[in-house]
Protein backbone atom coordinates (compact mmCIF):
# COMPACT_ATOMS: atom_id res chain seq x y z
CA UNK A 1 0.00 0.00 0.00
CA UNK A 2 1.44 3.15 -1.19
CA UNK A 3 0.75 6.63 0.95
CA UNK A 4 -1.23 9.23 -0.56
CA UNK A 5 0.48 12.78 -0.61
CA UNK A 6 -1.81 15.19 -0.65
CA UNK A 7 -0.90 18.74 -1.92
CA UNK A 8 -2.19 22.05 -0.99
CA UNK A 9 -5.02 23.56 -2.75
CA UNK A 10 -3.27 26.87 -3.47
CA UNK A 11 0.17 24.58 -5.05
CA UNK A 12 -2.32 23.14 -7.89
CA UNK A 13 -3.12 26.37 -9.68
CA UNK A 14 0.63 27.59 -9.70
CA UNK A 15 3.33 26.55 -11.73
CA UNK A 16 6.72 25.05 -11.38
CA UNK A 17 8.82 27.30 -9.10
CA UNK A 18 6.60 30.35 -8.93
CA UNK A 19 5.50 31.26 -5.40
CA UNK A 20 3.34 34.35 -4.97
CA UNK A 21 4.95 37.16 -3.22
CA UNK A 22 5.08 39.71 -0.48
CA UNK A 23 7.40 41.80 -2.34
CA UNK A 24 6.61 45.66 -2.57
CA UNK A 25 8.82 48.05 -4.89
CA UNK A 26 9.94 51.30 -2.34
CA UNK A 27 8.95 54.35 -3.51
CA UNK A 28 12.08 57.29 -4.30
CA UNK A 29 11.25 58.87 -0.60
CA UNK A 30 11.52 55.51 1.10
CA UNK A 31 14.73 54.45 -1.07
CA UNK A 32 16.42 57.25 -0.30
CA UNK A 33 15.50 57.03 3.45
CA UNK A 34 16.69 53.47 3.80
CA UNK A 35 20.06 54.52 1.87
CA UNK A 36 21.01 57.45 4.51
CA UNK A 37 20.14 54.73 6.93
CA UNK A 38 22.37 52.47 5.82
CA UNK A 39 26.70 53.27 7.31
CA UNK A 40 28.85 53.01 4.40
CA UNK A 41 32.49 51.61 4.87
CA UNK A 42 34.92 53.11 2.74
CA UNK A 43 37.39 50.55 0.43
CA UNK A 44 40.31 53.41 1.42
CA UNK A 45 39.39 53.35 4.94
CA UNK A 46 39.76 49.77 5.60
CA UNK A 47 43.35 49.87 3.48
CA UNK A 48 44.52 52.66 5.96
CA UNK A 49 43.44 50.75 8.79
CA UNK A 50 45.74 47.75 7.50
CA UNK A 51 48.43 50.37 6.99
CA UNK A 52 48.00 51.40 10.94
CA UNK A 53 47.60 48.07 12.02
CA UNK A 54 50.59 46.67 10.03
CA UNK A 55 53.38 49.88 11.49
CA UNK A 56 51.70 49.15 14.56
CA UNK A 57 52.63 45.14 14.83
CA UNK A 58 56.31 46.28 13.07
CA UNK A 59 56.72 48.96 15.99
CA UNK A 60 55.24 46.74 18.76
CA UNK A 61 57.22 43.72 17.43
CA UNK A 62 60.79 45.48 16.76
CA UNK A 63 60.53 46.93 20.24
CA UNK A 64 59.43 43.81 22.38
CA UNK A 65 62.09 42.20 20.68
CA UNK A 66 64.63 44.66 20.16
CA UNK A 67 64.79 42.98 16.35
CA UNK A 68 64.96 44.99 13.36
CA UNK A 69 64.99 41.80 11.02
CA UNK A 70 61.65 41.37 12.89
CA UNK A 71 60.50 44.80 12.60
CA UNK A 72 61.32 44.65 9.18
CA UNK A 73 59.55 41.05 8.79
CA UNK A 74 56.49 41.84 10.06
CA UNK A 75 55.95 45.28 8.10
CA UNK A 76 56.81 43.48 4.67
CA UNK A 77 54.08 40.92 5.93
CA UNK A 78 51.96 43.36 6.38
CA UNK A 79 52.46 45.44 2.84
CA UNK A 80 52.16 41.67 1.32
CA UNK A 81 48.40 42.25 2.16
CA UNK A 82 48.35 46.24 2.32
CA UNK A 83 49.63 46.90 -1.15
CA UNK A 84 47.21 44.64 -3.15
CA UNK A 85 44.59 45.79 -1.08
CA UNK A 86 45.50 49.17 -2.14
CA UNK A 87 45.87 48.67 -6.00
CA UNK A 88 42.20 46.99 -5.76
CA UNK A 89 40.52 49.65 -3.94
CA UNK A 90 42.35 51.79 -6.84
CA UNK A 91 41.05 49.93 -9.25
CA UNK A 92 38.01 49.54 -7.40
CA UNK A 93 36.81 53.43 -7.11
CA UNK A 94 39.68 55.43 -9.13
CA UNK A 95 40.61 54.09 -12.05
CA UNK A 96 38.72 54.80 -15.32
CA UNK A 97 37.72 51.34 -15.94
CA UNK A 98 35.66 51.86 -12.55
CA UNK A 99 33.32 54.44 -14.05
CA UNK A 100 32.63 52.68 -17.51
CA UNK A 101 32.28 49.29 -15.70
CA UNK A 102 30.14 51.19 -12.76
CA UNK A 103 27.24 51.67 -15.47
CA UNK A 104 26.96 47.76 -15.81
CA UNK A 105 26.37 45.23 -13.03
CA UNK A 106 27.72 42.59 -14.75
CA UNK A 107 30.91 44.92 -16.37
CA UNK A 108 30.82 45.74 -12.18
CA UNK A 109 31.47 42.09 -11.01
CA UNK A 110 34.19 41.43 -13.85
CA UNK A 111 35.46 44.43 -12.17
CA UNK A 112 35.86 42.88 -9.07
CA UNK A 113 36.86 39.84 -10.10
CA UNK A 114 39.74 41.21 -12.28
CA UNK A 115 40.96 43.29 -9.18
CA UNK A 116 40.62 40.44 -7.02
CA UNK A 117 42.87 38.35 -9.16
CA UNK A 118 45.34 40.99 -9.63
CA UNK A 119 45.44 41.48 -5.79
CA UNK A 120 45.64 37.64 -5.00
CA UNK A 121 48.83 37.64 -7.50
CA UNK A 122 50.39 40.49 -6.46
CA UNK A 123 50.47 39.29 -2.91
CA UNK A 124 52.02 35.22 -3.98
CA UNK A 125 54.71 37.36 -5.76
CA UNK A 126 55.46 39.68 -3.13
CA UNK A 127 55.69 36.62 -0.27
CA UNK A 128 57.63 34.75 -2.97
CA UNK A 129 60.20 37.87 -3.21
CA UNK A 130 60.07 38.10 0.42
CA UNK A 131 63.55 36.13 1.10
CA UNK A 132 65.13 38.61 -1.18
CA UNK A 133 63.77 41.79 -0.45
CA UNK A 134 64.12 41.39 3.28
CA UNK A 135 67.78 40.87 4.88
CA UNK A 136 67.29 38.03 7.14
CA UNK A 137 63.63 37.29 7.13
CA UNK A 138 61.90 36.34 9.91
CA UNK A 139 59.37 33.89 8.65
CA UNK A 140 57.12 33.84 11.96
CA UNK A 141 57.35 37.87 11.93
CA UNK A 142 56.33 37.52 8.51
CA UNK A 143 53.64 36.12 9.16
CA UNK A 144 52.30 37.45 11.78
CA UNK A 145 52.07 41.03 10.04
CA UNK A 146 50.22 39.25 7.51
CA UNK A 147 47.50 37.37 9.75
CA UNK A 148 47.17 40.86 11.68
CA UNK A 149 46.27 42.60 8.40
CA UNK A 150 44.30 40.20 7.06
CA UNK A 151 42.09 40.13 10.02
CA UNK A 152 41.27 44.13 9.81
CA UNK A 153 38.95 42.92 6.94
CA UNK A 154 37.02 41.30 10.01
CA UNK A 155 37.15 43.88 11.93
CA UNK A 156 35.65 46.33 9.62
CA UNK A 157 32.70 43.96 8.63
CA UNK A 158 31.55 43.55 12.55
CA UNK A 159 32.25 47.36 12.48
CA UNK A 160 29.78 47.64 9.91
CA UNK A 161 26.88 45.17 11.22
CA UNK A 162 27.36 46.85 14.78
CA UNK A 163 26.28 50.23 12.91
CA UNK A 164 23.52 48.01 10.79
CA UNK A 165 21.98 47.25 14.03
CA UNK A 166 22.44 50.60 15.46
CA UNK A 167 20.58 52.43 12.49
CA UNK A 168 18.11 49.41 12.56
Amino acid sequence: MTPVQSTPSNWADQEDGAQESDFKPLTREEAQQWRTGQPVLSLWRVVLAQWLVGLAAATVGGLLWQSASLAWSVLYGAAAVAIPSALMAYGLTSSAMSRVWGLHANAAFAGFLLWEGVKILLAVVMLAAAPWVVPSLNWFGLLVGLVLVLKVYWFGYFIQANRSKVNG
